[in-house]
């Protein structure tokens, strides 16, 4: 199930403080590039908030072609700034690439965290569980069958573009299907936040009781395994593991399914398209998502229920609260040993 719209009362709450907190200086539109050491890249209005609260007083930049729900970013004196990209591909392809190429940043030494829920595999983990990436992986490209004419033996209707069977590998024609982060700068993120305590909830803990097995029924941890792009939102055992053999497939058995959102490969896509005209650094991506909902239902409760009721998980808040606990680490280290970090990710 696709990382999670809150209430529209909450995104309005969120989005009117990024618009109307006292700790925002008035909108300013620098005349040479603004030098950035950390970009935030969050998808909606509490994602962004979780870490608009703990970066001081910020310089608010209008950008021309940034949603125009979130119209500008938010930076600190620290040089590290948040954007909010609105959700799904299109937005955060549109939001990415207005930024890259407004020539209002310097993002040529710029470490990006992408930061943002997502659902999540009971298999790996569990409401809060926040996740570092090593693949990204698009599940939207693919070619599907009408689910009542699925051909005996097959596990799912999918199947890649191009092949005659769901086993078989695509020839990647688009590009997109799937990128690896660098493994440098997961590994310091990783072993960076390994240790973080991370917050819960009670209904959180309520709803992951009726799991049978470990971690989906454990409290949160932060945890490695890769994230799943694709706009359509899907609860369900069959889905889940079409999700797990589809992650296997293209990155030839190496990546784990652990997390599922609608961005991050179109977010990935512009920072590569900038690295290729020198604007930017593909080696410089983070992604963090944390677990608002679970993929599939635990037993006893209905694919229909856990799709609709998505909310009453109580997963929600706890993992838009540890993408910071989870996230600050990392930057944090960058800003703080800005001397070591600036030239690529330090080998110590």
């Amino acid at each position: 199930m696709h990382k999670k719209k809150l209430l529209r009362s909450l995104v309005c709450a969120g989005l009117a403080f990024v618009i109307q907190t006292g700790t925002t200086f008035a909108a300013q539109s620098p005349s040479t590039p603004r030098h950035v050491k950390v970009l935030i890249i969050s998808m909606f209005a509490p994602e962004g908030k979780t870490w608009l609260d703990h970066l001081g007083k910020t310089q608010a930049i209008e950008v021309t072609g940034l949603s125009p729900d979130y119209p500008a970013v938010h930076c600190n004196h620290d040089d590290v700034c948040v954007v909010t990209t609105g959700m799904g591909h299109a937005n955060a392809a549109a939001t990415m690439a207005a930024l890259v190429y407004s020539k209002k940043f310097d993002l040529r030494k710029t470490y990006f965290l992408v930061s943002g829920i997502a659902g999540i595999d009971p298999a790996q983990g569990t409401l809060g569980s926040a996740a570092w990436a090593r693949y990204l992986v698009d599940f939207g490209i693919q070619w599907e069958l009408d689910a009542r004419e699925i051909p005996s033996g097959w596990k799912s209707g999918y199947l890649g573009i191009n092949t005659k069977s769901g086993n078989e590998k695509p020839p990647l024609d688009y590009h997109t299907e799937v990128f690896q982060l660098n493994e440098a700068l997961l590994q310091k993120a990783y072993l960076l936040s390994r240790d973080v305590k991370l917050t819960d909830s009670v209904e959180a803990q309520a709803y992951r009781a009726k799991y049978t097995t470990a971690p989906a029924n454990q409290p949160p941890t932060v945890i490695q395994c890769d994230t799943l792009a694709g706009d359509t939102w899907f609860s369900g055992e069959a889905l889940g593991q079409r999700a797990r053999d589809w992650t296997k497939l293209l990155t030839d058995g190496k990546g784990t399914y652990c997390t599922t959102q609608q961005e991050d490969n179109a977010t990935f896509e512009v920072i590569k398209r900038a690295a290729a005209a020198g604007l930017a650094d593909t080696n410089r991506v983070a992604v963090l998502r944390a677990g608002s909902d679970f993929d599939r239902p635990p037993p006893g409760v209905s694919n229909v229920d856990n799709l609709l009721n998505y909310q009453q998980q109580g997963g929600f808040v706890p993992a838009v609260d540890n993408l910071y606990l989870a996230g600050s680490p990392l930057v944090n280290a960058i800003v703080k040993n800005w001397a070591q970090w600036k030239d690529g990710v330090p080998a110590n």
